[in-house]
């Protein structure tokens, strides 16, 4: 399998070759955040930075200089350390750098004051994140003041800064075989864990009981952490589209609504899955489940190049506004209460978004203000979803406090799609048969 040293040289080539004549791309490493005290939070690359080098230290700069003789890809990092190593763990090191993540130069980050200037120097064009980050925006203009006092000597300052996501987001949007790879083990993983979760299910057990088994299965299976707060939220709970605080009881009747995916080598997976807690829905639970499922389905169906973007959620308005004038939920004709956005009450986020290294992932939903068409290699989610808040008056009492989404991850193919999270039980037959076997085998 390609590693990712591989996978990113090929990027920072394709990403080179779209850049303006005579430019420079600057890339920050992610800064360490301080939690508490001398306690920092667990490491994570920028995730730019991590796509275009495959480097996973802070304290780095990466330097793309199209046409350089002396080399294009430069890497500013750590200076290997005995001391600090023994402490914090083994560096790379400058040396090393050039070798295993396959670039042409790399030099201490203490030097950066003292070389970075000169790269910079004689370049049109800088391409960096622009308002991401003050410190390294004035680090920047620093470097540029820098060759701006040596004009009267010849030197050549930059005259034009350029976004560099604008090409960025784009690359990233479409993914390759081997991040698709990635993102399937991600969503194997996820749902795995949510099975786990759904097993030991049971009365008297708390949101955080649920949790600690995702969290498990994750770990176990090599993921070293989720890819965003763990959702985990019962009863009315469910109706607070991002509840985190997964500390509250699970009660017999009441339904469970997961909301939680891993991170596997960088890249994210999103899964949502909503069950009952006694293992057997009530008859308006499944009822109102099975506009959700029938709304994500028919969206599913709708994946596939050519399709706009906004396709797939116009589908679940349509579905799911129809089935609550069903139910009385909602009174009047479908249409109009489509046009008059009644059905917001009920389900008031939109269908899905991009899915890649980050789970809100980058890439734009329009162009020239006109939806976008699906292609392939992109990865969306599908999640439509009905809450009726607990202190809804305008229905009737039995309805109040369910909250129901159901979330998988779908790839856009050459042909139409594959759901890349079909590993956990989905329809209510599939549900409940899952929970009582897995009750069965706990008490045999």
């Amino acid at each position: 399998m390609t590693s990712i040293y591989e996978e990113a040289a090929r990027r920072r080539k394709e990403l080179m070759q779209q850049m303006e004549p005579n430019s420079i791309a600057l890339l920050s490493a992610a800064p360490q955040s301080t939690r508490s005290n001398d306690t920092e939070y667990p490491y994570r690359q920028n995730s730019d930075f991590y796509y275009l080098s495959g480097f996973m230290e802070h304290d780095a700069l990466l330097a793309l200089i199209p046409g350089r003789e002396q080399g294009e890809v430069v890497l500013f990092c750590q200076e290997k350390d005995k001391l600090r190593e023994l402490w914090t763990g083994i560096l790379m090191g400058p040396e090393q750098a050039i070798k295993q993540l396959h670039i042409d130069d790399a030099f201490p980050i203490g030097d950066i004051d003292d070389i970075l200037p000169g790269l910079i120097e004689g370049r049109d064009r800088v391409y960096y994140s622009m308002g991401k980050d003050q410190r390294f925006d004035q680090r920047v203009m620093d470097w540029v003041k820098v060759i701006r006092g040596k004009v009267r000597q010849g030197a050549h300052p930059p005259g034009e800064f350029l976004v560099l996501e604008h090409l960025l987001n784009e690359m990233r949007l479409i993914k390759s075989p081997y991040e698709i790879k990635l993102m399937e083990k991600a969503g194997a993983i996820s749902a795995q864990a949510h099975k786990r979760a759904m097993a030991v299910c049971r009365p008297g057990l708390s949101e955080y009981h649920l949790e600690a088994e995702l969290l498990h299965e994750f770990v176990r299976s090599g993921s070293r952490a989720p890819a965003y707060n763990n959702i985990v939220a019962a009863g009315k709970n469910a109706c607070i589209l991002h509840y985190i605080e997964n500390n509250a009881p699970l009660k017999d009747g009441d339904l469970v609504l997961i909301d939680a995916g891993c991170e596997f080598e960088y890249y994210a997976a999103d899964i949502t899955r909503t069950f009952p807690v006694n293992g057997r829905f009530s008859k308006e639970q499944r009822a109102l489940y099975e506009i959700v499922l029938e709304a994500q389905l028919e969206a599913i169906k709708v994946v596939k190049p050519g399709t706009p973007w906004d396709e797939p959620h116009n589908v679940t308005v349509r579905v799911i506004t129809a089935g609550l004038v069903e139910l009385g939920l909602l009174k009047g004709d479908v249409q109009e209460l489509i046009i008059s956005e009644a059905y917001k009450a009920f389900y008031m986020h939109r269908a899905g978004h991009w899915l890649g290294i980050d789970v809100h992932d980058v890439g734009d939903y329009k162009i020239d203000d006109k939806w976008r068409l699906l292609e392939p290699g992109m990865v969306t989610t599908i999640e439509p979803g009905i809450y009726v808040a607990p202190d809804n008056m305008d229905v009737d009492k039995k309805w109040r406090g369910i909250g129901i989404r159901i979330e998988d991850d779908v790839l856009v193919t050459r042909t139409g799609n594959r759901v890349m999270s079909l590993g956990a039980p989905k329809t209510v037959e599939e549900i409940e048969s899952f929970m009582a076997q897995s009750r069965a085998q706990a008490v045999a």
